[in-house]
């Protein structure tokens, strides 16, 4: 979900792949708020949002193919390129496993446990112990933070981009070839997993390499930027005629080709360049801090008492917190030539 987009020159990336992550972001934020919160439990509304959310979790992994794979080949080493991604990701993220734990520290004082918590989590293993004892009991959702499974799989990706980008210079035009397999056998690993009769298929089949179709589109926009800048319109306009139609029965496979014609489009497009880090990169702490937020208010009971101030309290606060990890976490950890220090009022 997070790139550097300057090149060692210095250049300024015109796009609005900010402004797409953000907006993702947003999308996973509100359909946790009505899930979690019970708002519309087991609705068609609820099932459209998942929809969205789905969907933006999708962009996601397709703009993090596109700028992370830019931002390794303007890597002066893989020991280099580590060095962005451990900055850009794991601070913030760091203290958003850390607050919690110690919150349930003083609420429980039990250490094993929290213990445990935090060691897993630490490392993105957030399935082996999920929960915080003292925290969020008899929710919807138990979970100290749903959303942060996707890290994982943006992790494992940092880990193998490197040695998928060696093997594509080592074999020249045919890495095309390799892309396509790639993108075909992680369509046929996300559907057909789930329809095996095996413990926990579903969740299998949306991690690594069922997503990889996704990086994998990432990876071309970036590669044929320059092609794909040119045809932006023309991109976004079939991207917008075919998302809908990767929900047909049978035809979810064309939905990474479909939504990064989108996403280009969107990108790419003549226009305001709508620089949505202008004062700070928060896409990622909205992604973050979002759900422990919506969870909180819910032991507060203020769901209960008055849902409307209880939703918009949480928009504020997640913009708080967000701003809050950017400006004293995230922004501290970046190098001074980071594409997110320099795009602050209009300093690129």
């Amino acid at each position: 979900m997070s790139a550097n987009m300057i090149s060692r020159t210095g250049a300024k990336t015109n796009n609005r792949f900010d402004f797409l992550r953000l907006l993702f972001a947003s999308g996973v934020f509100v359909f946790h708020a009505v899930v979690l919160t019970n708002l519309w439990p087991g609705s068609a509304g609820e099932v459209h949002l998942a929809r969205l959310a789905e969907l933006s979790i999708q962009g996601f992994f397709i703009i993090s193919g596109a700028l992370v794979y830019g931002s390794f080949l303007n890597s002066k080493s893989v020991g280099d390129y580590a060095n962005k991604r451990v900055r850009r990701l794991y601070p913030a993220y760091a203290v958003i496993i850390l607050i919690p734990a110690v919150i349930s520290l003083i609420m429980t004082g039990q250490f094993s446990d929290i213990l445990r918590y935090t060691g897993a989590n630490l490392v993105f293993l957030n399935f082996l112990e999920p929960n915080l004892p003292g925290l969020f009991d008899g929710h919807r959702h138990s979970e100290v933070n749903g959303a942060l499974w996707t890290l994982k799989i943006e992790v494992m990706f940092y880990i193998v981009l490197p040695i998928l980008a060696w093997i594509m210079t080592k074999l020249g035009r045919l890495k095309w070839v390799l892309l396509a397999l790639i993108y075909v056998f992680a369509e046929l690993w996300r559907g057909l997993i789930p329809a095996l009769e095996v413990p926990y298929a579903a969740q299998i089949a949306r991690q690594l390499p069922g997503q990889m179709s996704f990086f994998a589109v990432g990876i071309l926009i970036w590669s044929f930027r320059d092609i794909v800048k040119r045809h932006a319109l023309l991109l976004g306009l079939l991207g917008v005629l075919l998302v809908p139609v990767s929900y047909l029965p049978n035809l979810d496979v064309i939905r990474p080709l479909a939504l990064g014609a989108l996403i280009t489009g969107i990108a790419y497009a003549p226009g305001v360049q709508l620089n949505a880090a202008r004062w700070g990169d928060i896409s990622y702490g909205v992604y973050i801090t979002h759900f422990p937020i919506i969870n909180g208010l819910i032991a507060l009971g203020l769901f209960t008492s008055n849902p409307a101030l209880g939703f918009a309290l949480t928009g504020i606060l997640v913009v708080v917190a967000s701003l809050f990890l950017w400006k004293f976490v995230e922004r501290s950890f970046l190098r001074k030539d980071s594409h997110y220090r320099r795009s602050e009022k209009g300093a690129v």
